[in-house]
């Protein structure tokens, strides 16, 4: 039985515009053989909660550089809990200063990349969490 695909929700939580990074990482995601859900531009963080459940993610990327990090990645992950999305892993990335990231990190949220970081490392933190921590979604028998 194949293995199934890692299913990511790609989003751009805020006023914030700009989303090229949020389509590059979507795509070296999906060539490196994942699912990916991208939500386009100014998303809330309850439709971003919303889509998530809906689409039975794995995993929530968000992409910030608006400054509105500290604020955006803890909502989401705490509306994550409220949900009972729990088991997903919130990551991410956009112009957050070092100190912000070890901060957010404490707080539970995954992994989070600066500018400049390769995609390989992205793809890379992904995989190994959710050969860690995935879990296994019931298949429909026909």
């Amino acid at each position: 039985m194949p293995e199934r695909k890692i299913r990511v929700l790609v989003a751009k939580p805020g006023l914030d515009g700009h989303d090229r990074g949020a389509k590059v990482i979507a795509a070296a995601l999906r060539d490196a053989g994942m699912e990916v859900i991208y939500t386009g531009l100014h998303q809330t963080p309850e439709m971003i909660v919303a889509a998530a459940i809906q689409e039975d993610v794995d995993v929530v990327a968000m992409s910030i550089l608006s400054g509105a990090h500290m604020t955006l990645f803890p909502r989401v992950n705490e509306m994550l809990r409220e949900e009972g999305a729990d088991h997903v892993l919130l990551t991410g990335g956009g112009i957050i200063p070092e100190e912000d990231m070890a901060e957010l990190e404490g707080q539970g949220i995954g992994k989070l990349f600066g500018p400049g970081t390769p995609t390989s490392a992205a793809v890379e933190y992904i995989r190994t969490w959710f050969a860690e921590n995935g879990r296994d979604r019931e298949t429909a028998q026909s």
